[in-house]
């Protein structure tokens, strides 16, 4: 399969991973994703002035006693952290149900006008207490939010008397890492703000949100009197994941470390805590919180175009065809630096996107189609050079002087399609049956395998030993070839005696097999002598040493016909050699199928006939010819008793043949003798 190297298979490669990125597969987002992380990864830590945790962690819990706590023990904290003077306290806890310890009353005191925000969840099961806010809209954002059927807010207690209630839900992408957060959500026609900028929305004393929509989705919200947030489509922000913050235990007793710092209290203790998957790692849920508004608040932007998927795609596409082009035309050491530059221009370039503007460009899929394209392009390249060296040696190693294949394999360029027009003696054998053999090896194919080499092995070294050439093999077919590269002057009898010794070797094979419990093997063979061109057959990129012509189709057509007459061998009138010493024996006139002038077709006998015998076949081709019949009936059916083995199934399919011509009424104004074959 020469195609399979050819340069433009790198063409169909890129192709297909064009065809196939184009709608964004699941593969390419998941690359895409994993791209940005590795980016990220290398973002200088930055430690947050503004926002510190309070943990509940096994100290807190130690102090405290058992989770859930009584909440006058959070309505507490929430007093020591005012005493402190810390800035809005973030309480991310649901507080759905009523304290069955009965501290509620005492929890709804610490809200009221302290500057505290507590969460709700989009659920997919109840709707119950939850707390909307006001959306200013330019434009409708509502069918670009992400929805959930219903939110599931705290008590009406809390939910009355706390001055800010966030969203906990996140947005994991495909592969369950969270890289961007929502900041609005939706339910029917009421709007949620995430946690981060319901926090900055209670600093601010602003009762609500502004929101503006262009065709393409959300493209940016702010909190009036604090700055514009730019967002994608869905309102999410991209998270910066570089942020990190100090962290004291509730359990400790002094909070003035907390002065002038958001306060995030998040849950620590094992078995307490939720936890996140982010591009850094794993982290603590409330991390998530912290870090957008931590974003928000640094102005962390980060922008990933709308349009910059299409440019990647395109991109890939353009640098693909420039190394398909290199690879195919240029030096190998040049097109492995080409490679190189293209795997690491993109990788740099997305990491000073990101570090200088905060830019997020997607490097792997460039990279990736850039790698399959280029090496597929440099190894196909690569094989068809050293495959059309290694045919060059063995195709010429037996007829031109060492020196010259070296030179030819050095330079393929001096080697020219061509051949010369001689006559030549083709046989075509086929085993006949090949799928009941090849059944018994359903569960063995390597038995198959060693089967077929039992069986041409022979063959072959019999072609060999008659002079002849063996063309080729075609899964349990072979061809060969007398009369060239060398001229063989008694080729039509070296192949007559080819497919005798064939026979009579196949006889002793078969008495193996049936040794063996293994079915035997029958073949057919065909040979012709004519015209054809004979020589180097193929594409400038390769060719085999072989024939074609009209002669070598009409080999084939009398091997497959054999098994129409019943008999292993059937020759082509051009192939018999009269001064031989094999019996040929006329069979028939047919126009074989694809053919319209017709062959005189013949058979050698392997077992001694008298002259009897041939006089009495001839008069059966006579009767036959010329439409009698009955004649021919009763003719063949004495044959088919007394006649030679090997010709039995011939008399048989002939007289068979002969009855149905006179049931047809066919007679000798319209039977010319030539039987029309309708199968090959």
């Amino acid at each position: 399969m020469k195609w399979v190297t050819h340069w433009a298979t790198a063409l169909i490669t890129l192709a297909v991973l064009t065809f196939y990125g184009y709608n964004d597969p699941y593969v390419k987002q998941l690359l895409r994703f994993k791209s940005f992380d590795v980016i990220q990864q290398y973002d200088t830590p930055v430690v947050s002035e503004d926002i510190a945790f309070l943990e509940i962690d096994e100290r807190a819990i130690e102090k405290h006693g058992q989770w859930p706590w009584k909440r006058s023990v959070l309505a507490d904290t929430i007093w020591k952290l005012r005493e402190a003077g810390a800035g809005i306290i973030v309480l991310p806890i649901l507080f759905a149900e009523d304290d069955r310890l009965g501290g509620d009353m005492e929890l709804a005191q610490a809200l009221v006008g302290n500057g505290v925000v507590i969460a709700q969840v989009g659920t997919t099961q109840t709707n119950k207490n939850a707390v909307p806010r006001g959306v200013a809209k330019i434009g409708d954002p509502m069918p670009w939010l992400f929805e959930w059927p219903g939110m599931l807010g705290p008590i009406e207690l809390f939910g009355i008397n706390v001055d800010g209630v966030g969203v906990l839900n996140t947005a994991p992408e495909i592969d369950g890492v969270t890289r961007r957060l929502p900041l609005l959500v939706r339910v029917g026609d009421e709007v949620y703000p995430a946690m981060a900028i319901e926090t900055i929305r209670v600093a601010t004393g602003d009762p609500s949100y502004q929101v503006k929509t262009e065709q393409g989705g959300i493209t940016k919200m702010r909190v009036p009197g604090y700055a514009t947030i730019q967002t994608d489509a869905n309102a999410q922000i991209w998270l910066r994941w570089n942020k990190q913050f100090p962290a004291i235990s509730l359990a400790e007793d002094d909070y003035s470390s907390l002065q002038g710092k958001t306060v995030i209290i998040g849950t620590t203790a094992e078995g307490l805590s939720g936890i996140i998957a982010t591009p850094n790692g794993e982290k603590y849920s409330h991390m998530l919180i912290g870090t957008s508004l931590q974003n928000i608040i640094n102005g962390d932007n980060i922008k990933r175009y709308d349009f910059a998927t299409f440019i990647e795609w395109v991109a890939a596409i353009i640098l693909g065809l420039l190394l398909i082009f290199v690879a195919t035309k240029a030096a190998y050491w040049f097109a492995g630096v080409l490679i190189l530059l293209v795997t690491i221009t993109p990788v740099y370039g997305a990491y000073i996107a990101f570090t200088g503007h905060l830019l997020l460009w997607d490097w792997s899929w460039i990279v990736l189609v850039s790698i399959v394209t280029g090496f597929h392009a440099t190894f196909n390249r690569f094989v068809k050079e050293f495959q059309l060296k290694q045919q060059i040696k063995k195709q010429f190693e037996h007829y031109l002087a060492p020196a010259m294949v070296k030179k030819l394999q050095k330079n393929p360029n001096l080697l020219k399609l061509g051949g010369d027009t001689r006559e030549l003696t083709i046989m075509f054998t086929d085993i006949r049956g090949f799928t009941p053999i090849s059944e018994q090896y359903k569960t063995d194919p390597q038995g198959l395998t060693k089967l077929i080499n039992r069986y041409m092995t022979p063959m072959t070294d019999i072609v060999m030993q008659n002079d002849g050439t063996v063309d080729k093999y075609i899964g349990d077919a072979l061809m060969a070839f007398w009369n060239a590269p060398l001229d063989i002057p008694e080729q039509k009898q070296l192949a007559t005696k080819t497919a005798v010794q064939m026979l009579q070797q196949l006889k002793e094979l078969n008495n193996e097999l049936e040794r063996e419990g293994l079915l035997p093997i029958n073949i057919g063979i065909g040979i012709n002598t004519g015209s054809v061109v004979v020589g180097n057959m193929g594409s400038n990129q390769r060719f085999d040493y072989s024939v074609l012509g009209d002669a070598v189709n009409l080999a084939a057509r009398l091997e497959g016909q054999s098994k129409g007459y019943g008999l292993t061998l059937v020759l082509g009138e051009d192939s018999i050699d009269r001064d031989s010493n094999y019996t040929y024996v006329e069979l028939d006139s047919i126009a074989v199928k694809g053919k319209q002038e017709p062959a005189t077709i013949y058979t050698v006998m392997l077992e001694e006939v008298n002259e009897k015998y041939l006089r009495a076949h001839e008069l059966f081709l006579t009767y036959y010819r010329k439409a009698k019949w009955s004649e021919a009936i009763s003719k063949a059916e004495k044959l088919q008793a007394n006649g030679p083995d090997q010709m039995k199934k011939y008399y048989k399919i002939m007289s068979e043949r002969c009855n149905e011509m006179a049931l047809q009424n066919i007679t000798s104004e319209v039977w010319n003798g030539i039987y029309v074959a309708t199968s090959k």
